[in-house]
């Protein structure tokens, strides 16, 4: 709720400080004293257009800022915070300072929480703290939405459950509709995309490229390419180790076994000639395992001739062709093909689940239709309800004839929020047309229409704050009484703050604020040069008869008007207990 409201230098108020509390809070004053700058100053921290019209004359800028205190775990805390604001916390709640300044060259800032933040953010938070109906105001439920929201509120459970498995069907019908939507529109170049993986995946088939082939098929086709000198080195290096023309040098393998026997027949008499024998015992056999490896190396090369290089380069081309249209080796290339025949199996699949879908959106239409009949049916019956208590509220508010109508029209097409269309309208006496909120009604009349809707809504949909600019204008009497009264039913519920000129509604106040004006004359005695201000001040006690007095006689000194003010104040105590 508001604490705290503190106004400088906006219209005629130079400086005041209005502490609030819960239950009903009035303004009054002399007309021109400055009471509306109060709900002016509501309206800057609610994000409102700044007007640098509303700064007081000669000073260069004024300021609203706000005190509230709200639970720790409201939204709006949390948005606030989430916005870089600081918000102190006290047993188990939040204190939390809007403040707008407002320059006379038409500049706006606005802080929340000590920082600076956008005007938006001030408008997000304050939508969920506080309602102002003023005279000329934007009216919370003027919206089809908050219509809406404003009847299933009312009706509360009764279609809360029902609602919420609508949302439910609802949402799972347009994912549904969303993809059968797509797969339909899509269906021609989902067809090119299979006819073209389809082309893409016979061609690599053809070819039937194996894991590593290009490598292994670039290292022979690079042997084969040199055979004759691979030829002539091998025989070379075989002849080198055993030689087959007897030649008088000899080769390897016969001067190792010489080298051998020699030293063989001197091992018995050392032992390490004997060790060194023994080796070269084993390189016998390894160079007679090389030879015989070289022979057999030339005997391929012999059965390896130019028809095998042409179907090696035969082969690769094949898989080059594949590495530039599909990947950048043949390994990736059988990992594009995998992939490709994946996708190759969605898309031919997409008949089948072409029909599954539709089977499934066809079940779910109907079944959304069905529920949404009986939502209807549930929402017209608070309807019913809903405008009978608002008419009843409008009688007692000197608007006797009028009626509040809540339509219920077939939207023509199922919504997230089923399949009405709900308005709010006033018919504002027998046989006249009813026409929606906030057309064909003045802005008192307005101000009591909503204030009948909200005493009504306040026990199901609480907003923390209401702010009521002159919802009694062109009212007097028993019907002043009766708006008086109803203002402290809704102040049961939330905060209240009302600016009237109404004693009658005034008695009624937890908290009654009164703005006096103050004029000074200039130097010559006139008014050019001179200033207006005004002062704002909390009134107990005897200054509240005074002041309900001077609303009801002009004379605040009057005996008689002390008494009759003295009588409204009492039976202001006692009137709500018969709501």
């Amino acid at each position: 709720m508001l604490e705290e409201l503190r106004i400088r230098d906006l219209g005629v108020i130079t400086e005041a400080t209005l502490p609030l509390g819960p239950g009903l809070s009035v303004v009054t004053g002399e007309t021109g004293a400055g009471k509306t700058m109060v709900v002016t100053a509501v309206g800057l921290l609610l994000g409102a257009r700044s007007d640098a019209g509303a700064v007081r004359s000669g000073a260069k800028s004024a300021t609203a800022e706000a005190v509230l205190k709200l639970d720790a775990g409201h939204p709006a805390v949390a948005r606030a915070i989430d916005a870089g604001a600081e918000a102190e916390e006290f047993d188990g709640g939040a204190e939390l300072i809007l403040a707008r300044r407002l320059g006379a060259d038409g500049r706006s800032r606005a802080f929340l929480g000590g920082r600076a933040a956008p005007v938006g953010v001030l408008a997000e938070i304050g939508e969920s703290l506080v309602v102002v109906h003023g005279q000329s105001d934007q009216i919370r439920l003027k919206s089809a939405t908050a219509q809406r929201e404003a009847l299933d509120k009312f009706a509360g459970e009764s279609v809360a459950g029902p609602l919420t498995a609508y949302q439910e069907l609802y949402s799972r019908w347009k994912s549904s509709q969303a993809e059968l939507d797509s797969l339909r529109s899509a269906a021609r170049d989902r067809l090119r995309e299979a006819e073209s993986l389809e082309a893409a995946l016979a061609e690599i088939d053809e070819v039937d490229p194996q894991a590593g082939e290009d490598e292994l098929l670039k290292a022979e086709a690079v042997k084969l390419a040199n055979v004759e000198e691979l030829r002539i080195a091998a025989s070379t290096a075989h002849q080198a180790l055993i030689a087959e023309d007897f030649a008088e040098s000899g080769d390897a393998t016969t001067l190792v076994d010489s080298a051998k026997r020699t030293l063989e027949h001197v091992a018995e008499h050392d032992a390490e000639l004997g060790s060194a024998a023994a080796r070269l015992a084993e390189v016998c056999f390894l160079l007679n395992d090389i030879a015989t490896e070289l022979a057999s190396y030339q005997a391929g090369l012999d059965s390896e001739g130019p028809e095998r290089l042409a179907e090696i380069e035969d082969r690769r081309a094949a898989l080059a062709k594949l590495v530039r249209k599909y990947a950048p080796t043949i390994d990736e290339v059988l990992e594009w093909a995998e992939t490709a025949r994946v996708r190759y199996d969605e898309l031919q699949d997409d008949s089948s689940r072409i029909e599954a879908l539709d089977a499934e959106v066809v079940r779910a239409e109907a079944e959304l239709k069905k529920q949404s009949a009986a939502i209807g049916k549930i929402r017209a019956k608070a309807a019913k309800e809903l405008s009978t208590r608002v008419s009843a509220e409008l009688k007692a508010l000197a608007m006797a004839d009028a009626t509040l109508v809540i339509n219920l029209e077939p939207a023509g097409q199922l919504g997230p929020h089923g399949a009405d269309e709900i308005s709010f309208l006033l018919r504002p006496h027998s046989g006249a047309p009813a026409r929606p909120l906030g057309k064909g009604a003045s802005g008192g009349e307005l101000s009591r229409v909503m204030l009948a809707i909200e005493v009504v809504l306040a026990a199901v949909d609480p907003v923390p704050t209401f702010v009521f600019d002159e919802v009694d204008a062109g009212v007097g009497g028993r019907a002043a009484v009766e708006i008086g009264r109803r203002l402290a039913m809704l102040a049961r519920h939330v905060q209240v703050l009302v600016v009237t000129h109404l004693p009658q509604v005034a008695a009624f106040a937890d908290q009654h604020i009164t703005v006096t004006k103050t004029s000074v004359r200039g130097a010559d005695g006139g008014t050019a040069t001179g200033f207006t201000s005004s002062d704002v001040r909390l009134l107990d006690g005897q200054e509240r008869v005074r002041e309900l007095a001077r609303m009801l006689a002009g004379q605040e000194d009057s005996e008689s008007a002390q008494a009759h003010a003295q009588e409204l104040l009492d039976d202001a105590k006692l009137l709500p207990q018969r709501a």
